[in-house]
């Protein structure tokens, strides 16, 4: 099932473009700009975060961890996840790249249904983009109470 895609006002224009352009392609270039998004996410330089300060992400079936670095302005998102986890890994980087850069505020006004908008739902289980979902929780949840 794919749900319509997000009125434009309700998107920063960094995910409304990956948005359009996955809607724009078949699902078998969906896949592969998703594999692509993969070997892009941003590497986490050496001693940038704290192994403590990972938090996994239980809803995915991959080991991911998420670290939001709230005390800079605007928010810097750091990202994990294996190479041998394409999908996982691909919307990992589809978050870490497209909020970067995004004030606290339009972060938290990414609807919740955003990994539902991508049109992948025929493509990858429910359980993957439920999983990008408990990613963008995550996030979101770190921007709106970040720990002491």
């Amino acid at each position: 099932m794919n749900f319509p895609p997000p009125d434009a006002l309700d998107l920063p224009e960094s995910l409304r473009e990956i948005r359009d352009d996955f809607l724009a392609l078949n699902q078998s270039q969906k896949l592969e700009l998703l594999l692509e998004f993969s070997e892009n996410l941003p590497e986490v330089p050496d001693g940038m975060v704290a192994d403590d300060e990972w938090e996994k992400v239980e809803e995915c079936q991959s080991p991911v961890f998420i670290h939001v670095d709230t005390d800079t302005n605007p928010p810097h998102i750091y990202a994990t996840a294996p190479r041998e986890a394409p999908t996982t890994r691909g919307f990992a980087s589809i978050l870490v790249q497209g909020l970067q850069g995004l004030s606290k505020e339009d972060i938290l006004r990414v609807p919740a249904d955003f990994p539902h908008t991508l049109g992948l739902a025929e493509s990858v289980s429910l359980l993957r983009l439920r999983g990008m979902s408990g990613m963008l929780w995550r996030i979101k949840r770190h921007i709106e109470d970040p720990a002491p």
